[in-house]
């Protein structure tokens, strides 16, 4: 079904054509002030500039020919803004035929990288953003018809599995995975806790930074794992299997998803592929022992300093394992962009991947990389976010904590098994909101009793209105009341809420183009707030007049249908009651 504002919006386009004039495209946007009307054109000014006319003469000109069957009034306003009022008869019909359903497939691939859990490392509060945003994102992307891969792209490669295989190694030597004489078959049985794998990981770099003998033997076994030596190849599986295991828990509490559980492991296969590749076209050189590949521009700005390929040391950069990764996407994913949810400080790093892949030709110009950056959570205090001794805070503690402050809103004259539920469901809401509200890139707050506010800009406040919608609907339901058709408009409170569904289109694909979730989050509290004025001013299930009431709890189902969806893209659940 065609948005109606873009009906709209090519109404106006078809009538500054009629008059003569040139326009590339015509956007409407929402009224400033509702006084002046529902919404407004403001791209007269550049016709004005490029013909030498008065704006206000061309805006009245395109006013007098405009299609009006749709519009109650159009007016010209300032320097030349285009008010337009819609008429109530044109609202309901379309709102009578209004579903919001998911958008015509296209045939354009996206491969997002989001979560990027390290393995045998506990998930911390750092771990949240990338999560949640990669998640909603996806969920929006699939939803306007994009085809979508979710890759998690595990850490489970590199110095720390080392690291934590020595530490192994020193509490059990015995174990058969140290033993190079050993040709039998592997214990299956689980030999090893993911909780105890998070203790060992820190205890094992300490003793790294302070013993350099100790750090020398975790070099050696990274270089046997990676080169897939038996015994310490078989015993990384277990590990890895332990600890995804508990990651894929506790995502599933976030409602956070993947396709593909690949890891850094998955792309040591292509690094020799990659830096054969690179060496054989004379992309490379040597730097101080190490091999390198420039990527600077003359047009630079700033110093980008080269891609580090090989180390001094003949090992292989972080680098080369994510060129090696998009060497893997490019071949066998078939992806037209691929999308990186990584924080800010990861920028430079980015910045010299994705030039030197341009560069090499390892990816052509028509697919597109992103780095989508985004800002740090932080405590009131302003800082990174901590538990209250100053540790870093673990993400199932700040899941708890959270859990622990919903279960204050939830009714208390519910059994204790429905507040549970009813608290899981909302804290991963509040959650979920509180990171997704600001603009992807920047910093923000985390006020735990702030976002979990009942009354405020919550997704606490928000699912709370989708249970009183979907309450009232239930009421409806069970009296018999009909309630199938849009009838009439009556006031301000019933209109609002039906001009404010016609920015749904326009906020889904700003959010889409932004990349960020902002638009759908307050928009999504829009909604709420103007559902609740028209609530608190109205006795709906009471009216007397049979088709306003109707009306009413028509719009109320119609509202609770498309805020459902807004807030499942969101990665949300609603409970049945609160």
């Amino acid at each position: 079904m065609k948005d109606f504002i873009k009906i709209q919006e090519e109404k106006i386009f078809n009538t500054i054509k009629l008059l003569g004039y040139s326009v590339d495209r015509v956007k409407l946007l929402p009224a400033q002030n509702e006084n002046f009307g529902d919404y407004q054109f403001n791209g007269v000014m550049p016709l004005a500039k490029e013909y030498h006319k008065n704006p206000i003469d061309i805006a009245n000109e395109i006013v007098d020919k405009l299609d009006k069957s749709d519009i109650e009034k159009a007016t010209v306003d300032g320097p030349g803004f285009i008010n337009i009022t819609f008429n109530n008869e044109s609202l309901i019909k379309y709102f009578n035929e209004f579903v919001l359903s998911e958008y015509e497939k296209n045939n354009i691939n996206i491969i997002m990288d989001y979560g990027g859990p390290n393995v045998a490392k506990v998930l911390h509060v750092g771990h949240l953003r990338s999560a949640n945003i990669g998640e909603a994102l996806k969920r929006l992307a699939k939803f306007l018809g994009y085809n979508v891969i979710a890759d998690v792209h595990l850490g489970d490669w590199g110095r720390p599995l080392g690291l934590v295989i020595l530490e192994l190694k020193k509490r059990h030597p015995d174990w058969v995975y140290f033993d190079e004489n050993y040709d039998g078959d592997y214990p299956n049985d689980d030999i090893i806790t993911n909780k105890e794998l998070e203790e060992l990981y820190p205890i094992a770099s300490n003793k790294a930074k302070e013993d350099e003998e100790y750090l020398e033997e975790a070099r050696i076994i990274t270089t046997k794992l990676q080169n897939k030596e038996k015994g310490y190849y078989d015993l990384w599986k277990k590990i890895v299997k332990v600890s995804v295991d508990s990651i894929k828990v506790l995502y599933d509490k976030l409602n956070v998803s993947f396709d593909l559980w690949n890891g850094e492991s998955d792309a040591d296969i292509f690094v020799n592929d990659v830096i054969n590749y690179l060496e054989s076209n004379n992309y490379t050189r040597i730097s101080e022992g190490a091999e390198i590949v420039d990527v600077s521009r003359v047009d630079d700005k700033l110093e980008i300093p080269p891609l580090l390929l090989v180390k001094s040391n003949k090992s292989v950069s972080y680098e080369t394992t994510d060129i090696a990764t998009i060497w893997d996407r490019v071949n066998n994913l078939n992806p037209n962009e691929i999308w990186y949810v990584v924080d800010n400080r990861q920028s430079l790093h980015f910045e010299q991947v994705f030039r030197a892949c341009y560069k090499t030709k390892i990816v052509s110009e028509n697919i597109k990389l992103e780095h989508l950056g985004f800002g740090t959570m932080n405590g009131i205090d302003g800082k990174p976010f901590k538990t209250r001794d100053g540790g870093v805070m673990t993400l199932d503690n700040l899941m708890k904590s959270v859990k622990d402050e919903t279960l204050k809103k939830v009714n208390s004259s519910f059994s204790d098994q429905d507040r549970n539920k009813i608290a899981d469901i909302v804290s991963v809401a509040a959650l979920k909101y509180a990171d997704l509200l600001p603009v992807r890139s920047t910093d923000y707050i985390f006020d735990i009793e702030k976002f979990c506010d009942l009354n405020g800009k919550t997704g606490v406040y928000l699912l709370y209105s989708i249970v009183r919608m979907n309450s009232l609907v239930k009421k409806a339901q069970d009296e018999g009341i009909s309630f199938n058709k849009l009838f009439k408009l009556n006031d301000k409170y019933d209109r609002d809420i039906i001009v404010k569904l016609l920015q749904v289109d326009s906020i889904l694909n700003k959010s889409f183009e932004d990349r960020s979730l902002s638009f759908i989050t307050d928009y999504l509290y829009q909604l709420a707030r103007t559902y609740n004025s028209f609530y608190d001013n109205n006795k709906i299930l009471i009216q007397d007049d049979n088709e306003l009431r109707e009306s009413w709890i028509f719009i109320t189902k119609l509202l609770s249908n498309t805020m459902t969806k807004l807030v499942n893209i969101l990665g949300m659940e609603i409970p049945e009651k609160m």
